[in-house]
């Protein structure tokens, strides 16, 4: 959500914002939200005039009754029960136009940084950079589940029976070598310096509206019924939430924390469940990046953030690009963003296993956390980014891994994870 002060400055700024994502049908919020506006704060005055009368009449009048001026007095009485009732009806107005203008603005989509290219959807994200060499080797490679099916290491049926489509078992080792890479990435971010942390996996209706927008809560969230919970889709929702309405202090910036948590997606669109892999599914796993900065080192944790990741695969003899996320693909709240994506060779192409986000203060206003400094009390910025997301991980782990014979090679990082183990062999 952006400041209602900047909105009111600058309409224009802010409405070649909303054309820039291609959502014109929004144009017409930020001159209702500027109307609103004003009538809010004339409300405000008028009653802050009244408040200021009634404080005035009251002193006149107990200086009336000590005069003996009875009459007089007993008019002034009256006069404050009429502003009275004029307050009462004004604060009642300022909250109710209040209520509505955090509505409206919480649709208004976030000013995006002036790097971002723009395009209408992922279609036009822009290619940054690769690292390592994205080998096709001489023999054809398994589809996933079939890599996992010839260790015994996948029940989707089994899954289909206690859960439905879009849940899954995994076995034996290839349980074991999820657990692996959510170890390691939970190790590796700590040696970054990183404050380790394990969050509530539901949150609030109020937490999940100050992280994100309402369509995205929509498309994603899971809610539980007859409770004001949800189940989270990612743990940057908790992490994030933690700060709620806190000061923090300024000299502890910046807050670098990684989590680890399941996570459950309804996964609604076009894009579908996957009936026999686990590529796109409803319940996952996932090691998060989050931090809490100052705005002026806001960009310099994005970058840093994007590159543990990358880092973080190459160690795993994964070749991954990074993608500049367009405009009309970032969330509203989103100022700038980036995917990291994993090469395929069995499809000869790169797919999506990490995103690295800055959201500006877009999210501390939503959920009230600021900091104090020498310059006053303003709104920290935050960002997460996703070390580990699995099983989509472990499919690309598994594609660039595995071995003509159906073997899957396990490279040192994950060795000590797995007790030592070089190679998983299929089963015979």
């Amino acid at each position: 959500m952006i400041d209602i002060k900047f909105l009111r400055e600058n309409p224009d700024i802010v409405k070649e914002n909303i054309k820039k994502k291609f959502q014109d049908e929004k144009l017409p919020l930020v001159d209702e939200v500027i109307e609103l506006d004003k009538k809010s704060r004339a409300a405000k005055q008028e009653a802050d005039d009244l408040r200021a009368s009634r404080n005035k009449i009251s002193k006149e009048i107990g200086a009336l009754f000590a005069q003996g001026k009875k009459e007089e007095a007993e008019a002034k009485k009256k006069e404050v029960t009429a502003n009275a009732e004029r307050l009462a009806a004004l604060e009642e107005d300022e909250t109710r136009l209040q209520e509505k203008i955090t509505s409206i603005m919480m649709k208004i989509p976030n000013i995006i940084d002036a790097s971002v290219p723009i395009g209408k959807d992922d279609t036009e994200n822009v290619e940054i950079q690769k690292y390592g060499e994205p080998a096709v080797p001489d023999f054809e490679v398994p589809y996933h589940a079939d890599i996992l099916n010839a260790i015994n290491g996948l029940d989707k049926d089994a899954a289909g029976r206690t859960s439905g489509n879009g849940f899954y078992y995994l076995i034996g080792d290839a349980a074991r070598l999820h657990s692996a890479m959510i170890s390691y990435a939970r190790d590796f971010m700590i040696d970054k310096g990183f404050t380790y942390c394990i969050p509530p996996f539901m949150i609030r209706s109020d937490v999940v509206t100050g992280v994100m927008s309402f369509a995205e809560m929509e498309a994603m969230m899971y809610k539980i019924e007859g409770e004001d919970l949800y189940l989270i889709g990612t743990s940057e929702h908790s992490m994030i939430g933690k700060f709620k309405g806190e000061l923090v202090k300024e000299e502890a910036l910046p807050i670098t924390m990684t989590s680890y948590s399941p996570c459950f997606r309804k996964e609604v669109g076009s894009h579908g469940i996957e009936e026999r892999g686990v590529y796109r599914v409803h319940q996952f796993e996932k090691q998060e990046m989050v931090v809490l900065c100052k705005p002026e080192d806001s960009m310099e944790w994005y970058d840093k953030m994007w590159s543990y990741t990358v880092e973080f695969f190459r160690s795993l003899d994964i070749p991954v690009r990074t993608l500049e996320c367009c405009s009309g693909d970032l969330a509203d709240l989103k100022v700038k963003s980036c995917d990291v994506e994993a090469w395929s060779p069995r499809q000869k192409k790169y797919f999506e296993v990490g995103s690295c986000s800055t959201l500006g203060d877009a999210q501390a206003r939503r959920l009230g956390i600021r900091t104090k400094g020498e310059k006053g009390t303003y709104y920290v910025h935050t960002l997460n980014n996703t070390v580990l997301a699995t099983p989509r991980a472990l499919i690309a782990f598994l594609e660039n891994n595995v071995q003509a014979d159906g073997s899957i090679k396990v490279p040192e990082a994950l060795r000590m994870y797995m007790g030592g183990k070089e190679i998983i062999k299929p089963e015979k």
